[in-house]
């Protein structure tokens, strides 16, 4: 079946490899054909451990609640498959994660995101207990003949012919504390995951300017004008190839400083008034308004949700 849908077996090997969506696609149409299961996405989520994912799976393990799990998730898919664009949005009580689409890029088979969110809600019982389910399943999937094999996996409302694919927590339960959390072990894997990122991306001038910028920034905000002078770009010039890339200065100063000040509150040899250091901040309050803009959270907050037992 893989060489019918034009992929190379001896590829699963390599535990690097990628596939291309149109034939995992049609690996999917005719592993259903032949097994004349149409839930047969749902049965892979018993066949995938923490080392299936790498350094994202091993993260996974070590995080320190279901919210940052579903964060690095979100932050670190691409390097497990660039065929989605997952996104986390908070609604009231409930914690939304949205399965959208990568851009110009064709939906992948019902299956694949059964597959998906299966594996996403087995991970939560990995670290809740065998009995937790979430909210709500929302699956653009047409409504199966026989909804019950969704019904027993998810254990939970499933919504299908929905608007879009999304599985629905209680936000309590995402924030509540796991006691095996290893953030030392999670930021280890982390640094592996954002290397494997890197290298999946093309070097566009915004990750040259984050590169830059993650440099100088312990040493204060740098201005715009000798940032593009280091990329050899007048700042016009550099304003046009964001511009063009969809982004701004500002965007990017930004993006780079809440990311670097997600890592650095999860260490626990580093202060609130050092992490406003190292980001370019004049002081803290500034950092502390910037951090509450970017993530409705104060510093303090934040750390007290990701490393409960400092």
């Amino acid at each position: 079946m893989c060489r019918e849908a034009g992929l190379d077996p001896a590829l699963t090997d390599d535990a690097n490899a990628r596939f291309p969506l149109d034939a995992t696609t049609r690996l999917w149409h005719l592993a259903v054909a032949a097994s004349g299961d149409p839930a047969l996405g749902l049965s892979t989520s018993r066949h995938v451990a923490p080392t299936t994912f790498h350094a994202l799976g091993m993260a996974v393990m070590a995080s320190s609640s279901l919210r940052e799990v579903f964060e690095r998730i979100v932050r670190y898919h691409q390097v497990v498959s660039d065929a989605l664009a997952l996104s986390l949005h908070d609604a009231g009580d409930t914690c939304e994660l949205h399965f959208g689409l990568a851009p110009d890029t064709p939906a992948p088979a019902p299956e694949a995101i059964d597959a998906f969110a299966a594996i996403y809600v087995r991970t939560c019982r990995n670290r809740l207990g065998r009995d937790y389910a979430p909210q709500a399943v929302h699956l653009r999937r047409p409504a199966p003949e026989n909804p019950q094999p969704w019904l027993q996996v998810f254990r939970a409302p499933v919504h299908f012919a929905a608007n879009e694919d999304m599985l629905c927590f209680a936000s309590a339960d995402l924030d509540r504390p796991l006691g095996d959390g290893n953030p030392e072990l999670a930021a280890h894997n982390e640094a592996v995951l954002q290397r494997r990122l890197e290298a999946l991306q093309p070097d566009t001038v915004a990750r040259r300017l984050r590169r830059s910028l993650e440099q100088c920034l312990p040493n204060g905000e740098p201005s715009a004008e000798s940032l593009a002078h280091g990329l050899h770009l007048s700042l016009r010039s550099l304003q046009r190839h964001l511009s063009d890339e969809g982004s701004s200065y500002e965007q990017v100063l930004a993006d780079t400083r809440r990311d670097l000040a997600l890592n650095h509150l999860r260490e626990a040899d580093c202060s609130i008034s050092e992490v406003a250091y190292l980001l370019g901040f004049s002081d803290s309050s500034s950092f502390s308004r910037a951090f509450k803009r970017w993530t409705g959270q104060s510093p303090s907050q934040y750390r007290d949700s990701v490393r409960p037992a400092l």
